[in-house]
């Protein structure tokens, strides 16, 4: 039997497979059951019955929902996710081509969250009941409530079509040109990010403020420890697991926004690419994509939990 970080890992990849067979058997059946023919949206508006019935028949559309559902996983598990139903391009490598430019404004967004949202939570802590802090936390509260495409048309209008200091839609590859790609992923990051700032300025000033309320705070202060010591070299310390937590919440919330933001900024994303294959019944796409993002999902869980348990061994004892 493996302990520790090593055991917590294994029991995590355990895990893995039937949390990834149910999430996919979920949105394979929510497609299915949405309105619509994929078979006439491929035959055309004047294909006759019998070409529709014949391209079910390819297809395998005239099979029960369940026989389509395995024969897809079958063929998920030796690495094949099939190809689009419309452009007959290969599954995979669709992905393969947008995931970049949604990881790259994850990424970025969850950067621009952690920079403004710790240390305003750190502020407001540390200067509880004073106007800095009710304005800190009234800030938190509205960021937490803007919808992030409102936020976004807005700093198209003023920042794109205004000023014109950013692009208004678009994507540049991160392979390519990085310093570029960054420029134009500015703008939906800081659109993606505000609810970050908000989340984590609230949750790193409410266990900031749990820890320094504590008895052992207390103890540090009355043998004469400076405020910046306790702060830094304990408070701060004691948070860390927290922060990690609700980054990677943020993260799992952040995919499944980038959809509307993508949308917004015309980004050629995965978010992008699930609504519009979601729209045309392209069920390998969706299945497809759904599929990397339960990985991303269920492996940045992983992650959160190795970090908090080489802070926290307690963490993985407890795993």
């Amino acid at each position: 039997m493996m302990y520790g970080v090593p055991g917590m890992v294994a029991q995590r990849l355990m895990q893995l497979v039937p949390v990834m067979i149910v999430a996919t058997f979920v949105v394979f059946s929510l497609v299915y059951m949405m309105p619509g023919d994929p078979a006439m949206m491929i035959a055309g508006d004047y294909a006759t019955a019998e070409r529709i019935a014949e391209i079910r028949h390819i297809y395998g559309f005239d099979r029960p929902m369940l026989v389509q559902y395995f024969f897809w996983l079958g063929n998920a598990v030796q690495g094949d996710l099939g190809h689009s139903l419309f452009s007959n391009e290969s599954v995979l490598r669709l992905i393969l081509a947008r995931l970049p430019h949604t990881v790259l404004l994850v990424l970025y967004a969850l950067v621009l969250g952690a920079v403004f949202g710790i240390p305003l939570g750190i502020l407001a802590a540390t200067r509880q009941g004073t106007t800095l802090d009710k304005v800190i936390t009234s800030i938190a509260s509205l960021g937490v409530a803007v919808p992030s495409f409102w936020l976004g048309i807005i700093l198209v209008t003023l920042f794109s079509l205004g000023y014109r200091w950013f692009p208004a839609t678009g994507a540049v590859s991160v392979f390519e040109k990085p310093l570029e790609s960054i420029y134009y992923a500015t703008l939906p990051a800081i659109a993606l990010s505000t609810s970050v700032v908000a989340v984590l300025a609230r949750q790193v000033r409410s266990a900031l403020l749990e820890v320094l309320g504590s008895q052992y705070i207390r103890t540090l202060r009355a043998k004469g420890l400076s405020s910046g010591a306790i702060l830094w070299k304990h408070g701060l310390r004691n948070v860390a697991a927290t922060m990690l937590t609700i980054a990677g919440l943020q993260v799992n919330r952040l995919f499944s926004s980038a959809v509307i933001i993508e949308a917004v900024f015309a980004i050629p994303g995965v978010g992008n690419l699930i609504s519009y294959s979601a729209l045309n019944k392209d069920f390998p796409v969706v299945q497809g994509v759904a599929l990397v993002l339960v990985l991303v999902v269920i492996l940045t869980n992983l992650l959160v939990d190795v970090l908090n348990a080489t802070f926290d061994p307690r963490v993985a004892a407890s795993a």
